[in-house]
């Protein structure tokens, strides 16, 4: 497929974690001045493979070569020194020190003894330069957005000449035009002759950034494809092992199911009056039903998160009402909420919602037994029998229970967060972005499991940066902009371009639904 040498060549490469085979015999190359995504879904192997090449994990079987030479990093420090450079989801620099400190740090020029300040700065304003970015080298990177700090993440990982530079889900947090800042940067480096390897659940973004890629399936490799060869349905396909039907299933089901929640008589489960906070979120007036899907749609920075958090009392409002199940009520705090069986899944599942360093387990049952209380602990029978089926019922993988959940992927992580919620059995679950940053089969696995429990009498609130998303899901649509809640669609025969429109003109061609 390509007359180059490659830059990086994994062969048969094979890991193996307790329970778990991660890695069987995959093999994966890379070539210079190309952007190549690696695809599979959540537990495929994504990340696994990165950490072996990185020097995070060293393989069981098979062997890594660089340049043509074969390599064994033992750490990531080897492998930056071998030429591989990582940038990650989560920016990992030091907010409170300037941009040019973060880009030198550890290899801070000396002189003397001392660090070369002037150089230092000389050399950070050098690196931003051949990146075309426009950035003081001397202010401090809390003062810059995060699409700016990712910029930046990305100019430090490429002053150690990097002949690969890895991106992880560097879009996850970003908007369009700074999604378009980010593709300018690295068709540059592609062009000088960098390897990048480009991790996104985006369809659309790898179709757009990618000359090639590898997709993994349950830890093997599937197959390397060049982009422009290679459809979208078939890539989805390779990457689940089977054809794709079920978001066209969730589409006709939450269809049908539109005309009977739209009905007068179906009682509400939640309706406030004139909630809101100052700063945070302007009165509102909303209501869900029993078995609706609500979706909350709108900019990022509309105001969708911060009146979720008031719904749920994640947050305190300062004027409204709320009235639940008929009476009125008072979500001073999220256990006060959770008492009517009223949850909250944040959309920050590492800082607000997973216990990385518990188990599967342990995680699942947290919300239970803390309603419960401490002093009644669920016995070790109920505990198993309450794992396992939400361990089969929603497919998390590893099913080992005792696994530590920061050892799994992210749309595991995220399905151990939706077992926490259900096993209280909630009458209003409230999920913000619960599909963000997970691949195309456990997306569409969580938008089912959605259609199911409002099936059953659920109502839940649905939030997410991608409306067609929110629109496939949802019965009604709250259209928030600006911190207000500008509209309340009927999800009939609305189409993207109808909510674009409220968000657009700010509610002055609504159609209300209430």
């Amino acid at each position: 497929m390509n007359d180059k040498t490659p830059i990086v060549e994994m062969r048969d490469v094979s890991i193996t974690f307790p329970g778990v085979k991660a890695l069987d015999g995959v093999s994966f190359r890379m070539f210079p001045g190309e952007v190549h995504s690696l695809m599979g879904e959540n537990g495929a192997g994504k990340s696994t493979l990165i950490k072996v090449l990185t020097g995070v994990y060293r393989e069981d079987a098979g062997e890594i070569r660089v340049d043509g030479e074969r390599v064994s990093f033992a750490s990531t420090a080897q492998a930056q020194d071998g030429g591989i450079s990582t940038v990650y989801q989560e920016v990992n620099l030091l907010p409170n020190l300037t941009v040019a400190e973060n880009i030198g740090l550890g290899r801070e020029p000396r002189r003397g003894g001392r660090i070369d300040w002037k150089a230092l700065r000389a050399s950070a304003a050098e690196v931003l330069e051949r990146m075309g970015l426009d950035i003081d080298p001397g202010s401090l990177l809390n003062s810059h957005s995060l699409a700016v700090q990712q910029l930046i993440a990305i100019a430090r990982a490429t002053s150690i000449n990097a002949k690969v530079l890895i991106l992880d889900e560097p879009t996850s947090s970003l908007d369009a035009d700074e999604v378009r800042e980010l593709f300018r940067i690295i068709r540059s480096l592609r062009d000088d002759g960098v390897a990048i390897l480009f991790v996104s659940h985006f369809l659309d973004q790898v179709y757009d950034i990618s000359d090639r890629l590898t997709v993994l399936r349950n830890g093997r490799f599937e197959g390397e494809y060049l982009t422009d060869e290679l459809l979208r349905i078939d890539l989805v396909q390779k990457m689940i092992g089977k054809e794709i039907t079920v978001l066209d299933a969730i589409e006709r089901r939450a269809s049908e199911d539109a005309d009977e929640t739209q009905d007068a008589d179906v009682p509400n489960i939640i309706e406030t009056e004139g909630l809101g906070k100052r700063g945070s979120v302007r009165p509102a007036d909303i209501s869900v039903r029993q078995g609706e899907v609500m979706g909350f749609a709108g900019l990022l920075g509309s105001g969708r998160t911060e009146l979720a958090r008031l719904l749920t009392g994640i947050d305190r409002p300062d004027s409204g009402t709320i009235r639940f199940g008929g009476r009125p009520v008072k979500f001073r705090t999220p256990r006060r909420a959770l008492r009517d069986r009223v949850v909250y899944a944040s959309e920050d599942r590492r800082s607000e919602g997973i216990l990385g360093d518990l188990s599967i387990r342990d995680n699942i049952v947290l919300a239970l037994q803390a309603d419960r209380g401490w002093f009644r602990p669920l016995s070790k029978k109920r505990k198993d029998e309450l794992v396992d089926s939400y361990i089969s019922t929603l497919g998390i993988r590893p099913t080992n229970p005792d696994a530590l959940v920061r050892t799994l992927s992210g749309g595991n992580q995220q399905k151990v967060l939706l077992a926490r919620w259900l096993a209280i059995a909630p009458r209003l679950l409230v999920l913000d972005e619960p599909t963000r940053g997970i691949d195309v089969g456990a997306k569409a696995e969580i938008q089912k499991l959605v259609v199911n429990l409002a099936e059953n009498g659920m109502g839940v609130v649905y939030i997410s940066a991608e409306l067609e998303e929110v629109m496939r899901l949802s019965h009604r649509v709250a259209v928030m902009r600006d911190r207000r809640l500008v509209a309340v669609l009927d999800n009939d025969s609305l189409t993207t371009d109808d909510v674009l429109a409220v968000i657009a003109d700010g509610g002055t061609a609504e159609k209300e639904a209430s």
